[in-house]
């Protein structure tokens, strides 16, 4: 595994975090955007299998090391094994959260093998928990609790906004702060827009799991109301323009093994 192999040199918290950072990346990737690709290499007549990630954002399902222990933590055991005895959305959520448990096992096992003190533990930690678990990721567990704070929240006065217009929340965004400084101008209510930066800062992409920004373009699915940045999946605006019904791959393949 990369990351483990060769000789140990000390890291800082922030090293062992773009570490972490990547490989919850390919983890996610793997259990949305990647769905359909994992859950054929799933298969139940195979071998125990693990879903790894790896610094590089990618992400493989293979067997476990051999050799004993281990050079780091390993994750869940027979993922595959569940796969067909459960419903989809159960099975996915639960390799969610032995993946979050073993990206927190990685983590922690660099920083006592290149011995943190208790700040560096406690810097590494925070830096962590201030990213979505996998599992809020892939359930949009995070997006219930916050139902409200989407990029289209921001359009509150005219609920019957087209699809085209609910798909680009950058130009929204845009369209929102220009009348929201000019009412700054008329009346002074400067909080009104602060909100509105809160709102869309909660929004979560469902591909990668990373806050929304401004200044990107992001498209939601209308089947599962998820947000995703448009590069995650691939989608430029001018090719959105052209989609009456936009799927995200996960809601795309699930509809094609159906």
């Amino acid at each position: 595994m990369e990351g483990a192999a060769g000789a140990y040199n000390p890291r800082t918290a922030e090293e062992v975090f773009r570490d972490f950072r990547g490989r919850r990346a390919g983890m996610v990737k793997a259990l949305t955007t990647d769905v359909e690709k994992f859950y054929q290499l799933c298969d139940p007549e195979k071998e125990n299998l693990c879903l790894y990630g790896l610094p590089n954002e990618t992400w493989e399902v293979t067997l476990p090391a051999e050799e004993v222990p281990p050079e780091l933590p390993e994750p869940a055991l027979g993922i595959n094994f569940a796969r067909d005895g459960m419903d989809e959305k159960d099975w996915l959520a639960l390799v969610a959260v032995h993946s979050d448990a073993w990206l927190l096992a990685v983590a922690f096992y660099f920083g006592a093998r290149f011995g943190f003190d208790k700040d560096a533990r406690r810097r590494l930690f925070q830096m962590i928990n201030n990213l979505p678990t996998i599992y809020e990721v892939v359930t949009g567990s995070t997006k219930k609790q916050t139902k409200e704070k989407t990029p289209n929240s921001s359009n509150k006065n005219n609920k019957s906004s087209s699809k085209t217009q609910s798909r680009h929340p950058e130009s929204q965004t845009k369209s929102t702060k220009m009348s929201s400084a000019k009412e700054e101008e008329e009346s002074g209510e400067e909080d009104e827009e602060e909100e509105d930066e809160d709102e869309h800062g909660n929004t979560l992409c469902g591909a990668c799991g990373d806050n929304y920004a401004h200044d990107e373009f992001w498209i939601c699915c209308d089947v599962c109301e998820k947000w995703f940045h448009g590069k995650c999946v691939k989608i430029t605006p001018a090719r959105a323009e052209h989609i009456k019904q936009y799927k995200c791959p996960a809601c795309s393949n699930k509809r094609a093994r159906v």
